[in-house]
């Protein structure tokens, strides 16, 4: 193993050594005092969409790496003009200056290190989102999926979600909910922390048997992402107040363990039109589904018309 990985140092730094053939690379200091001597000069920012809404250079032009044989001379028109190419840790600039010079641009230099060096070397970026810096290098990973990017992650942190049970089941949805910025999470639960729950039920300790789950669950969720606003009810699920908890959640999540409760949070969310997420698990068997009562989709009644048989239900 050890081996193989210095063959593929070896390589990398080989294929980088070609690269700079004829590529001037400066260093991130270098780079810093030529763009504040505010001397003629093009910065070009070869990253994709998603990895720039992290962050850029002011004064940077957009050109994506796929694309930079296409657009750089309808971008960039004068050739005379020295150009600083950059991108995240150095590497795909090299590439993009030596595209550049074959395209006929004279003076074309890259910073080393990129724009993860430049942050770390202090140097300030700006950035067109409105989330906080601390946002953006929390949610970096999810804003680098161009699935989620940056507005996908503003409509997480806008999100209401509630979870039926702090339990085997609302126990990690809420973990991963949290780290992934939902804003709002909701708990309903009437019970207490036992010590036969500590072997699943996640978001509980040791210290916390005896103490209603929705308070260790609250806690535990905060210490993961201080960003989510929990909200609990320490009440019984029941048809009096099942609407008017829904009534303020986008999506409600059943982590229940009985189906009266699951049936009554699937007429619940069909009522209001909310998306409601099901799972259930027995022994090593489990199920997920998700209803869409607005999009005209079957509910769990359709499904299950009456309760199956007991012993045969998931939980």
């Amino acid at each position: 193993m050890t081996k193989t990985l210095n063959r593929i140092g070896a390589l990398r730094d080989w294929l980088m050594t070609k690269t700079k053939k004829g590529t001037l690379e400066i260093s991130i200091e270098d780079a810093q005092q030529t763009i504040q001597k505010g001397e003629p000069l093009v910065l070009v920012d070869v990253r994709n969409e998603e990895e720039r809404a992290l962050g850029y250079i002011k004064g940077a032009t957009f050109i994506p790496m796929n694309l930079l044989r296409k657009k750089a001379e309808t971008l960039l028109p004068e050739k005379d003009v020295p150009i600083l190419v950059y991108c995240a840790g150095g590497v795909r600039s090299l590439t993009a200056a030596k595209v550049l010079k074959e395209l006929g641009y004279r003076q074309v230099f890259s910073m080393a290190k990129g724009i993860n060096g430049w942050r770390a070397a202090g140097y300030g970026v700006v950035a067109d989102s409105q989330l906080r810096p601390d946002q953006l290098t929390r949610y970096s990973r999810h804003i680098l999926l161009k699935e989620v990017g940056i507005e996908g992650q503003s409509q997480l942190l806008k999100a209401k979600v509630l979870l039926v049970g702090a339990g085997g089941l609302g126990c990690p949805a809420g973990l991963y909910l949290a780290a992934a910025g939902v804003g709002t999470l909701g708990i309903i639960d009437s019970d207490r922390v036992d010590l036969t729950n500590l072997q699943r039920q996640i978001l509980h300790r040791t210290a916390d048997v005896g103490r209603p789950k929705t308070e260790s669950a609250r806690e535990a969720l905060g210490l993961i992402n201080p960003d989510v606003n929990v909200i609990t009810y320490q009440e019984r699920l029941t048809a009096e107040n099942a609407l008017q908890i829904f009534r303020d959640f986008d999506i409600v999540i059943d982590g229940s363990d009985n189906f009266p409760t699951k049936y009554l949070v699937n007429d619940a969310c069909f009522f209001l039109g909310k998306p409601y997420i099901y799972g259930g698990v027995f022994k090593f068997e489990g199920q997920a589904s998700v209803f869409s009562p607005k999009e005209g989709g079957p509910c769990l009644r359709c499904f299950f018309p009456e309760p199956p048989p007991p012993g045969l239900v998931p939980s």
